[in-house]
């Protein structure tokens, strides 16, 4: 339960990433961020630690017990005086890809499973095609098997969009298993296993 997600917002209220519930509780304690409850509302440390005091405010939330309190868990916290937004870009690795192409196959249109689908170099290497966003889409079996080692215009086969690279959210570089919980949605509106989280090769 610790090492669980929170969402971290700037001073302006857009999430900027996420860490985890033990770092924010430390947060909340230092006095470098607040929490975020319903309606908007920010609580530090203390006032937090009264609203838990009410089950009400429990039901159906994560908790924290210590010896003498149980705490509820925030899955929002605010930054006291961080107002920027730190420049990132996503990383270039088979989850993200995967999730840019939304596990639909681009010559098809198809949705499979990740276990199901590969990666297709538009223009292959062989024929000097980059190992980079523009060139890599997401390609069922079938399709990989009929456009081989040829690009798709040679094979015959259309691409249902143009690979572009995404742009980066706070969510982008999270784990395949990553969960989302029903407090971050009013802010993620605001931005639009090693495997898969290993960053490609160029």
């Amino acid at each position: 339960m610790l090492s669980s997600p929170v969402l971290v917002l700037n001073t302006s209220y857009l999430p900027i990433t996420v860490t985890s519930v033990k770092r924010a509780f430390v947060m909340l304690y230092c006095g470098a961020a607040k929490a975020v409850g319903i309606d908007y509302a920010t609580y530090d440390f203390e006032s937090w630690q009264e609203i838990s005091i009410l089950k009400s405010q429990l039901n159906g939330h994560d908790v924290i017990k210590t010896v003498s309190n149980t705490i509820r868990i925030p899955r929002v916290i605010l930054l006291v005086r961080y107002n920027r937004m730190p420049k990132r870009v996503v990383k270039f690795n088979r989850i993200n890809i995967f999730r840019r192409d939304n596990n639909t196959c681009q010559y098809c249109g198809d949705r499979f499973d990740r276990s199901e689908l590969t990666l297709d170099h538009i223009v292959p290497r062989s024929m000097g095609g980059q190992t980079e966003w523009e060139n890599i889409v997401c390609c069922c079996g079938k399709c990989n098997i009929r456009k081989g080692g040829r690009t798709p215009e040679a094979a015959r086969m259309r691409l249902t969009t143009a690979p572009k690279r995404p742009r980066w959210n706070p969510l982008s570089n999270l784990s395949v298993h990553a969960v989302k919980y029903k407090e971050w949605e009013p802010f993620l509106g605001a931005v639009d296993v090693s495997y898969w989280n290993v960053e490609l090769e160029r």
